[in-house]
């Protein structure tokens, strides 16, 4: 093992001295093809969210089937994006990049022709499995071909690019759909899929292939790691639209995964070659990260589902109104991605993310006032301190978690890091919607039981509303109570927004005392590459 670990560290030009301070054009152009390959497979987990109605439409879908478009595609890249750093050592970050921007590319043409939901489902597990191998090589790329010294201009970049492809992905999924039609959600794909291809065949030669290891490949471990992931997404995604553990499902479902997490530790733990390389989590900085990347996933999807959520139901918008009012989180982190660049090289670290989590915080904070007249101005603030904060907290976390480990183990760590995103991201998913639908209830209940004839404004109201729908010809009495039970739901679901609000207010509030746990960071001009043997 320690011989392999020399010549992987060896065949990476990684690292350098500080001597080496200069840009290789090819490296660069490589990079640039990785970065927008990684882009597009982030965004395609949400590109589909905001225009699941028109597929549904387009297939002939049931209700209960057009979510599986978004959960076959995460179920799959969860799967491979903690593979992706041993199949990178075993074949090559060449020959598994160039692999995976051509297999993504040609599952998202046939993600396009598909003719029912089956066959949909079917092409974006593969389109979710094989574009989820693309996504680690990027940071593992991004910390070992460039010089420590250029990670203030290398680490905003992926920072910006997995934070910024999920905000806007249901703005250029609502766009394509209402401007073409939803083909376009997978066609959009092709040509830069052509692109990346090309390029990554031509250009990567970061490292070189081991194949030898293909003979102690662990295929229990990977059959396990698939059970567990897969079911966890599974349970996750579909827990509270299915009730919970009172459907048959979702109780098999957690029972495979916990069965599964069993058998893939055994194996990862004490096999000689493990499916994923779970040491880095020794590395004390790395483990911090991977707790911070997980809370960073809550509040990324969360809040990318949160919002559109609210302005669908409450507000009544359609995809592209909801897409232009989400945009401003995006403006907002590209904005600030080349200034907490140049902070990362100025200010302590974990200064940097105390204030990304405080605007975070306060973002949420001013959201748990919201009634239901709020509007693109009311959300404004709150959005740009959404996109600031998560800008402000990547950049460090990927510099904490990945700058202190050694070129060898950063690229199985990469794959970890990286799925601790999205499990933050499909955890927080399955506790929103959850806490949305029961709080809902409860303020349901406790709105309902101030309305009885003892309370002179409800019946004002009523009479109010009675006498309206009469005078238009109407059956008032019934048509008023229905309007006030409408307006008794609509109010319960906005209150339990703002519990959800002020919930993430407290999460990212504990983060900055989180911050305290972590050691100091080497400074990111200097030294940071080489550490954590």
């Amino acid at each position: 093992m320690a011989g392999s670990t020399t010549a992987t560290a060896g065949a990476m030009p990684a690292a350098p001295s500080k001597a080496d301070d200069t840009m290789d054009p090819r490296k660069l152009i490589a990079f640039f093809a990785m970065v927008l390959g990684m882009f597009m497979s982030i965004l395609d987990i949400q590109i589909v969210s905001a225009s699941l109605a028109e597929i549904q439409a387009g297939l002939s879908a049931g209700s209960d089937e057009i979510g599986w478009v978004q959960t076959a595609y995460l179920i799959a890249e969860v799967i491979m994006i903690p593979l992706s750093g041993t199949l990178a050592r075993i074949v090559s970050t060449r020959y598994l990049f160039a692999f995976s921007a051509a297999g993504f590319t040609a599952a998202s043409a046939l993600a396009a022709t598909a003719t029912n939901i089956d066959q949909m489902i079917v092409y974006r597990a593969i389109q979710g499995f094989i574009g989820g191998g693309m996504i680690p090589s990027v940071f593992a790329a991004a910390f070992t071909i460039f010089p420590p010294s250029k990670r203030a201009i290398v680490s905003p970049i992926i920072g910006l690019i997995a934070t910024l492809a999920p905000t806007i992905g249901p703005t250029v999924g609502g766009y394509l759909s209402n401007a073409f039609s939803w083909h376009w959600l997978f066609l959009v794909n092709i040509i830069p899929g052509i692109i990346v291809t090309i390029v990554t065949w031509n250009f990567i030669d970061f490292d070189k292939p081991e194949l030898s290891l293909f003979k102690k490949f662990d295929w229990w471990g990977l059959l396990s790691m698939g059970v567990f992931l897969g079911a966890l997404e599974y349970v996750l995604e579909e827990g509270n639209s299915n009730d919970w553990f009172n459907d048959n499902m979702i109780v098999i479902g957690a029972i495979a995964s916990v069965t599964g997490c069993v058998i893939f530790f055994y194996r990862a733990l004490t096999v000689a070659f493990p499916v994923v390389d779970l040491t880095a989590f020794t590395n004390r900085n790395f483990a911090f990260g991977s707790i911070f990347s997980f809370v960073m996933g809550i509040g990324l999807y969360g809040l990318t589902y949160i919002y559109p959520v609210y302005l669908g139901r409450i507000r009544g918008y359609d995809s592209q109104m909801i897409g232009e009012t989400m945009f401003v989180s995006g403006l907002a982190m590209f904005f600030t991605a080349p200034i907490a660049g140049k902070l990362s090289t100025k200010l302590d670290l974990r200064l940097m993310m105390v204030i990304g989590f405080a605007s975070f915080a306060s973002g949420t904070y001013i959201m748990t006032d919201i009634t239901q007249d709020w509007d693109f101005y009311e959300l404004l603030l709150p959005q740009i301190l959404r996109g600031f904060g998560l800008m402000m907290c990547m950049v460090p976390i990927n510099n904490i978690a990945l700058g202190t480990l050694s070129p060898a183990r950063i690229r199985g760590a990469s794959g970890l890091f990286n799925l601790t995103r999205n499990l933050g991201g499909a955890v927080g998913l399955a506790v929103i919607s959850t806490l949305l639908s029961n709080r809902q209830d409860v303020h349901y209940e406790r709105l309902r039981e101030n309305l009885d004839w003892g309370n002179g404004i409800a019946v004002n109201q009523l009479n109010n509303m009675t006498s309206n729908l009469n005078a238009m010809g109407l059956d008032g009495a019934t048509g008023a109570v229905k309007q006030l039970v409408q307006l008794v739901t609509k109010q319960a679901v906005v209150m339990s927004f703002s519990d959800v609000f002020m919930l993430l207010t407290v999460l990212f509030t504990a983060m900055i005392l989180g911050v305290a746990l972590i050691d100091k960071p080497a400074p990111q001009g200097g030294g940071g590459g080489g550490g954590g043997h």
